[in-house]
């Protein structure tokens, strides 16, 4: 069974890495998945049962954390010993902070799809480029501190994405 002191990569049999196998990651959740899930135990004491959900939920969050870039990034660096502290530590790189002011600016001026559709290239790309040098600053160089930095950026990268896709919405609807 299931230990739920295992890291979520423990869990999954993965190596503490930025780039995960994803199918690797669908396959091992869907087999813990029906190893731990809570309809098994309906028969079993309290304790079973209650065992059974805690399984349960730690398999579904670390699925979560691992399924998506930013989580497993904001995890990785918290099993090296440096949180992202997104809510507190929000020191960016001038650039960065300037790319942002231009965002947001262009999405304020956005009045037609070509223009959001002109963004949206744009932040697509840059999402690709960081997450290329999140998996280089963690799988490579191992560096915590870097990958807590990049993860910050993704956030922001990640937060503005909806705030696209909340303006097509507006402006197709």
């Amino acid at each position: 069974m299931i230990s739920l002191s295992d890291s979520y990569y423990q869990l999954f049999n993965l190596p503490v890495a930025f780039e995960v196998a994803t199918d690797v990651l669908q396959a091992t959740f869907l087999r813990l998945q029906a190893q731990v899930h809570p309809d098994r135990y309906t028969s079993g004491s309290d304790t079973e049962k209650r065992l059974a959900m805690q399984w349960a939920t730690h398999v579904n969050q670390a699925y979560r954390t691992l399924k998506e870039p930013v989580t497993r990034a904001a995890y990785w660096c918290e099993l090296q010993g440096q949180a992202v502290n997104a809510e507190y530590n929000t020191a960016m790189s001038p650039k960065f902070l300037m790319q942002q002011m231009e965002w947001r600016e262009s999405l304020g001026d956005a009045e037609s799809l070509a223009a959001l559709e002109s963004l949206q290239k744009e932040v697509s790309a840059c999402r690709k480029q960081t997450l290329g040098k999140l998996a280089q600053v963690i799988d490579v160089e191992h560096n915590p501190v870097g990958a807590a930095e990049l993860t910050r950026q993704m956030m922001f990268v990640e937060k503005f994405q909806k705030e696209l896709n909340y303006a097509f919405e507006r402006l197709e609807g």
